[in-house]
């Protein structure tokens, strides 16, 4: 199983939105992935994040690669995750 992928939700692990759950919109490079909230559901702002700053988790929602935060949203919905992202989560010890 990748762990960075699209479609893949994450946590926060450092930065004001530390704790808080994403999901990964597009990778950049090996070490930059895009992430989104989308800002209406957990208050993540769509960005630039490095993966050593965010945690997978195991679940995944199936969206294409580039996805708009409204197509984002629709995912969610569809397969009934929107509360689960809502709530934030204490994370664990940030790399140092």
């Amino acid at each position: 199983m990748p762990a960075i992928e699209v479609g893949r939700i994450c946590v926060k692990l450092s930065g004001r939105e530390a704790g808080r759950k994403c999901m990964i919109v597009d990778i950049i490079d090996k070490n930059f992935v895009l992430i989104t909230g989308p800002k209406n559901v957990t208050g993540i702002k769509r960005r630039r994040a490095n993966v050593n700053h965010i945690e997978p988790l195991q679940d995944k929602v199936k969206i294409k690669r580039g996805a708009s935060d409204e197509e984002v949203v629709e995912a969610l919905k569809a397969s009934g995750k929107t509360e689960e992202m809502a709530q934030t989560v204490k994370p664990a010890l940030a790399p140092v």
